[in-house]
């Protein structure tokens, strides 16, 4: 498991309106332990599409990324560390920055 350290979220401008519902983009700082395989001393990311479309919710996408090289880690995340990444999500969703 991880530890949220910080984060970021943003709503993903639409301006043809082709996408249903609204789409936030988070970028969530996360802390590993030594002995997990994700670790990486140059630190982790997640990058978080989270879809808000009539009444339901949802992650839609996740991506693993390395802090200080921003290299792509093609990883998956155990389903007890999803379903916290969209807990988180949908617990923070609201203060994204609409301008």
């Amino acid at each position: 498991m991880f530890t949220i350290t910080s984060y970021t979220v943003e709503v993903i401008k639409d301006p043809f309106g082709i996408l249903s519902g609204r789409r936030y983009e988070f970028l969530i700082d996360i802390e590993v332990e030594e002995d997990d395989e994700l670790y990486s001393e140059s630190g982790l990311y997640i990058r978080a599409i989270y879809n808000v479309d009539e009444g339901k919710s949802g992650l839609l996408k996740y991506e693993l990324y390395e802090k200080t090289t921003q290299i792509y880690l093609d990883f998956d995340l155990e389903d007890d560390e999803v379903a916290a990444v969209e807990a988180f999500c949908k617990e923070h969703v609201l203060e994204a920055d609409d301008e």
